[in-house]
């Protein structure tokens, strides 16, 4: 075995260079002036598919962006290979400002906000009429979460062969919220798909909803050239779909310069990011009556006008309901 003393001459020795050796980091960031432009269609494990002109291109996040991370939706500048061929891979340098967000957390009390879509112009709550059952509190937190993201709400109201819809648009018919009821007969037949499409044209729409309303089945019904994998069964019990989308998915409508972006079915919808100030504004129906509310009322006390506006019949008491058992479930976060 050779040995070296501390002396020695060898220049043969290989020698780890320390830290003060390494190349300084810099706060300069490369301009990248000839990135191409493309639009983030789906997120898959750190690999992001985008379209760059007429091509699907490959991509990752480049280290100089940070812990800033794109989402379907974004648009994004790209530079590398931008061939679109198999094994390519391209680089995302920088993500654009973004003009609506739709965020989510776990529930109420998880700090993790989770940005699911970026730059849609409206957010489609799709619930099904009957199997499962409506699910008013949850299109409310989808409604509370639209407004505060920028999107303008739409509602579908799906499987009306199952039951009419006369129950929930009493809740939401007379909000001046857009809506389309479909069947299946209908979608199958193509009638429910060109409303649908009516409210989707020139747009870019988010779906959201529970798991077993027939999201998907809309979707195939949208974009037939991209079948995706439908639930077909919902839990007798617990009334529960299984989970058929894994990951959002942007797609375009055909003949059309609209986008619908499919996102993975929700069992619940958490508003930690959500100001309760601005929870009010989700509630048109009611937001006239705080008119005549104590300065800073939290609309759950003896004297909030919000009892005697629904007393007088503005407005359905669900919907007062709805809207402070969402705020009690904020303060007690906020209590912890």
């Amino acid at each position: 075995m050779r040995r070296y003393g501390k002396h020695t001459d060898e220049d043969d020795i290989r020698t780890r260079p320390g830290r003060r050796n390494t190349r300084p980091r810099t706060n300069i960031r490369p301009k990248h002036e000839d990135a191409a432009e493309g639009l983030v269609l789906t997120v898959d494990r750190g690999r992001l598919t985008c379209l760059v002109e007429d091509r699907v291109v490959m991509a990752m996040k480049a280290r100089e962006l940070g812990r800033k991370a794109a989402v379907v939706g974004d648009r994004v500048a790209l530079v590398g290979d931008l061939s679109g061929k198999k094994d390519s891979l391209a680089r995302i340098v920088r993500i654009a400002e973004r003009t609506s967000v739709l965020r989510r957390t776990a529930d109420d009390d998880d700090p993790y906000e989770r940005v699911v879509v970026a730059n849609a112009d409206q957010l489609a709550v799709v619930t099904a009429l009957a199997d499962p059952e409506p699910r008013p509190r949850l299109i409310d937190r989808c409604l509370v979460a639209a407004y505060a993201g920028g999107l303008d709400p739409l509602l579908v109201l799906t499987k009306s062969d199952l039951a009419p819809p006369d129950k929930l648009l009493e809740l939401y018919g007379h909000l001046d919220i857009p809506y389309v009821v479909t069947s299946r007969e209908e979608l199958q037949n193509g009638t429910a798909v060109a409303r649908v499409r009516e409210q989707l044209d020139g747009k870019i729409t988010a779906f959201v909803g529970h798991s077993g309303v027939g999201k998907t089945t809309l979707v195939n019904a949208l974009v037939p050239q991209e079948q995706r994998r439908t639930t077909g069964h919902v839990n007798a019990v617990t009334g529960r779909g299984r989970h058929t989308t894994t990951s959002a998915l942007a797609l375009p409508l055909a003949d059309s310069d609209g986008w619908m972006i499919d996102t993975p079915g929700i069992r619940s919808f958490g508003l930690h990011h959500v100001d309760p100030s601005r929870v009010i504004h989700a509630f048109p129906d009611l937001e006239p009556g705080t008119e005549g509310c104590p300065r800073a009322c939290s609309h759950d006390e003896p004297d909030c006008a919000l009892d005697a506006w629904v007393a007088e019949g503005h407005a359905d008491p669900a919907r007062l309901y709805s809207l402070r058992r969402m705020l009690a479930t904020r303060e007690r976060k906020e209590g912890d």
